[in-house]
């Protein structure tokens, strides 16, 4: 942490100082005082809002600091903190003029609201959250704000039949309304009797056809890039932005998961006897709720540790991959960007870019790549399984605790050679 209290007093009113590493996090000055306040971009509208959370000094620069992480961590969790104080004291006022606040109906949104912020967002990562809260806000449609015991079968069939062209949304959506609806009912917030279509309707006819490419469906393709294509891809990875071309070769070097990669933190990171390596926090991994799963520990070698020791150099501390807005960079950043570049893309079709040779894969394909590229170097399949973050299955999984941090370090080694003879082919 970074605060000149002598700069701080000589502010003048309207000017304002930032707190280095600490996004959003301002002193401004006015006439009277001057006030620390949280700045962020809203989850629920997009739009920038900011909250006031002490004034200076009585509130001393590290007490604003935990309240700061406090406020960042509930934006993080799709909360709108300004607008929850807004309402909290339009609360508080209705109640001291003797009057309890008055929501209207129990209507469908007002469900699903309870629904995620008393299940959701406690028993889910932040990701899933988020994807929810943005699926209830956009398809609700013409049931928001009936009351659910209204929602009759066929009104539930003509929600769901809307949303056919993208079955596997609407599968989705209906699994989420159906638990919306249980959720009601286990609280008493809807009457006994009210049906929960969701549970019943449209059984097994949410099938993903696949995806389609300029119009024409290619199946659910499971790509894997050919050696060739892998060191052509390489050596074409410059063209993308820096970010997103680091992001890419990580994948490649290191196997790892796309969120894994963007959440990457300094403090992940460790000089240890054999070399670099990273160490991924169980809480990061898909295996987060699984019981017996570990940490996982990944050796960086060639341009993954390249790019690792550069990013440490300009991070410092905190996430080597950060966005603009605070936290880390989405998983969807880089995705977009691959399909940006591909040669069939029409996204902002004006725009002059370089694309694509290597032609009709994602990003999360490039696991898929380093898979089967150790497979055909001959790396026995458990540890294969182990660099790409998997638990072994059955009894095998219960009762093989080895860590293959030896294995893991043998074999990226192995993998990192093989891309660095195919990037020069």
């Amino acid at each position: 942490m970074q605060f000149d209290a002598r700069a701080a007093k000589l502010l003048k009113p309207g000017e304002h100082m930032t707190i280095a590493d600490h996004p959003g996090l301002r002193l401004e000055c006015t006439a009277s005082r001057r006030t620390w306040i949280y700045r962020y971009k809203s989850p629920v509208d997009g739009r920038m809002k900011q909250t006031k959370i002490g004034a200076w000094p009585a509130m001393s620069p590290a007490a604003a600091i935990v309240e700061w992480e406090k406020l960042r961590a509930a934006r993080d969790s799709g909360r709108d903190v300004a607008a929850e104080k807004r309402a909290a004291r339009a609360s508080a006022r209705s109640i001291s003029e003797g009057s309890l606040p008055q929501e209207g109906p129990y209507v469908v949104r007002r469900l699903c609201r309870d629904y995620l912020e008393g299940h959701v967002e406690r028993s889910r990562a932040l990701k899933g959250a988020k994807e929810i809260r943005r699926m209830f806000d956009t398809m609700l449609g013409p049931i928001a704000h009936m009351l659910p015991q209204q929602v009759t079968r066929s009104v539930a069939f003509d929600l769901l039949n809307s949303y056919m062209h993208i079955p596997v949304q609407a599968g989705k959506l209906r699994s989420e309304l159906g638990a919306a609806w249980d959720y009601g009912l286990d609280a008493g917030r809807l009457p006994e009797d009210t049906p929960n279509w969701w549970r019943q309707i449209m059984r097994g006819r949410f099938q993903s056809r696949g995806k389609k490419i300029e119009g024409k469906s290619v199946g659910e393709v499971k790509r894997v890039l050919t050696e060739s294509e892998v060191g052509e891809l390489i050596r074409w990875l410059p063209n993308f932005s820096r970010i997103v071309a680091d992001g890419l070769a990580l994948y490649l070097w290191t196997g790892a998961r796309g969120s894994e990669i963007v959440s990457m933190e300094a403090a992940e990171i460790s000089e240890e006897e054999d070399g670099l390596w990273w160490t991924i926090p169980k809480a990061k991994t898909k295996n987060a709720k699984r019981q017996g799963a570990t940490d996982l520990r990944v050796p960086l070698f060639g341009q993954a540790e390249q790019i690792v020791r550069r990013r440490l150099a300009i991070a410092g501390k905190g996430y080597l991959f950060p966005s603009r807005v605070g936290g880390p960079t989405e998983q969807k950043t880089i995705q977009t960007a691959v399909f940006y570049h591909q040669p069939y893309s029409k996204t902002r079709p004006k725009d002059q870019r370089p694309r694509l040779t290597v032609t009709r894969w994602a990003p999360h394909d490039l696991r898929r790549t380093v898979r089967t590229l150790l497979a055909s170097m001959g790396c026995p399949t458990e540890v294969a399984e182990s660099v790409l973050g998997h638990m072994l299955p059955g009894v095998q999984g219960v009762y093989n605790r080895h860590t293959y941090d030896r294995e893991r370090r043998e074999w990226l080694g192995k993998l990192s050679e093989k891309l660095g003879r195919l990037a020069t082919l």
